[in-house]
């Protein structure tokens, strides 16, 4: 899987492009700037979308809406992990604090992550992927692998067996002597969305089964498939293009699995510090640098997936 040196030629550094593949500073400056007005209607447009959603399968009382609202809420909790994701890395808002409540308190929580915890273990993750202190191995380790074993572990993820193992840790943690304040909020967080959702609706299931079942099940597929598509069956290196995958992006793609550009993983990989807003824009730099090639991209996530499990 990891792509031969003869397409991925020594380019750098370019004239707008450093040795390490950050832009030079006028440049990198323009591209990490924070939207705070675009990012504030994104965080309020996914709740309004949540609550639309909900309302409409409850108003409506048709077995087919709350159906199709709990298929939706898959790239729903997609779209809470990327701006949770987005907020670890303090590039949500310009100002941290705000940042760091609404990422907690707004989408972090009621996506039951504990971001605290999941940021440091990601900038490890970007410090040298397949590293020794890489936390992310159980997500996209153990790849290539035959079309049974990805299918095996797509349907745990699907029946809830890889949900489950990630919801009882929290709950255990509540008296955790470190963990203990953190588990305690995410759980308060979740019991307010389900006194919300009942008295709203006058529904008591309208939680378990629009939120916290599409969590435990179809978003953990959703979350597997994006994970091997970024890293799986690939290697430590300093050359970043031996650690992260390139795809061509698609919009049902970006709609259902990598939503708010974090499809343009290798960007994101070489320079972490860039807002995904600009992640396209900078994409574009890597690729007229010719530091991204053709022969690096595959042309869809299912040709990814197809060499993933083609062992």
């Amino acid at each position: 899987m990891v792509p031969d040196a003869r397409v991925r030629p020594d380019v750098l550094p370019t004239d707008r492009l450093l040795q390490s593949g950050k832009c030079v500073p006028g440049l990198r400056g323009e591209l990490r700037r924070i939207d705070d007005r675009r990012n504030a209607l994104s965080v309020v447009g996914l709740w309004a979308a949540v609550a639309a959603m909900v309302g409409a399968a409850a108003w409506t009382g048709n077995i087919f809406v709350y159906v199709a609202v709990f298929v939706l809420m898959g790239p729903v909790h997609a779209r809470f992990a990327i701006l949770m994701h987005e907020a670890a890395h303090k590039l949500l808002f310009t100002d941290k604090r705000v940042n760091d409540w609404v990422g907690t308190w707004l989408i972090a929580y009621p996506a039951l992550v504990p971001i605290g915890l999941y940021r440091k273990g990601h900038f490890a993750h970007h410090r040298q992927e397949f590293g020794p202190e890489e936390p992310d191995l159980a997500y996209y380790g153990g790849y290539r692998c035959d079309r049974r074993t990805l299918a095996r572990r797509l349907v745990r993820d699907a029946v809830g067996i890889s949900g489950w193992k990630n919801l009882v840790p929290l709950v255990k943690a509540v008296r955790h002597p470190v963990f203990g304040r953190t588990a305690r909020s995410i759980i308060g967080v979740q019991v307010l969305m389900w006194a919300v959702s009942w008295a709203a609706t006058g529904r008591w299931w309208i939680y378990p089964a629009l939120w916290l079942a599409p969590w435990m099940t179809q978003w953990r597929v959703l979350n597997r498939l994006r994970a091997i598509a970024e890293h799986g069956g690939l290697e430590a290196g300093s050359d970043r293009r031996v650690t992260t995958h390139n795809v061509r992006q698609s919009l049902l793609a970006r709609f259902w699995i990598v939503p708010y550009n974090t499809g343009w993983h290798l960007a994101h990989h070489v320079d972490m510090g860039i807002p995904f807003r600009n992640l396209p824009r900078y994409h574009d730099e890597l690729v007229r640098a010719g530091y991204v090639t053709p022969g690096i991209t595959y042309p869809s996530y299912r040709a990814l997936w197809r060499a993933l499990s083609a062992a």
